[in-house]
């Protein structure tokens, strides 16, 4: 099984679906994990309901940290921002599928840390989103 989650994964950093920017955009949030380099930025369009509209990210990394990104823009598509404050690292780990080091769980934590501050309008994003 791990196998069909790792074709998955490669498949997503690879061919990305939801890779670049949004212009104009009414959420926009960024950054890095200093441990490895890695850089996100998500963008999204929201309704007046609060419901995600459209999102992409962009962004440089291993193949962890940019398909978790695919994988979690392709999820939150027609979400509530109001559901996005609910998300978690299980969350994250469900949608990869496999078991991460703390190391690589960083790397696949990273987009959930940058979409969460840009939910809440955060200056700073902090790990204390994604528990």
């Amino acid at each position: 099984m791990d196998d069909l989650y790792r074709e998955i994964i490669i498949e997503h950093y690879k061919n990305p679906s939801y890779r670049g920017k949004l212009d104009p955009h009414d959420i926009s949030f960024a950054d890095n994990n200093p441990l490895c380099g890695d850089h996100i930025q998500i963008d999204m369009r929201v309704d007046d309901n609060g419901v995600v509209t459209e999102a992409m990210f962009d962004g440089h990394g291993c193949a962890i940290s940019q398909a978790s990104a695919d994988l979690l823009i392709e999820s939150i598509i027609g979400k509530p921002l109001e559901e996005l404050k609910k998300l978690n690292k299980d969350y994250i780990l469900e949608l990869l599928g496999i078991e991460l080091g703390p190391v690589r769980l960083k790397c696949a934590l990273l987009s959930l840390k940058v979409l969460k501050a840009g939910v809440y309008g955060l200056g700073e994003a902090s790990d204390e989103l994604v528990e």
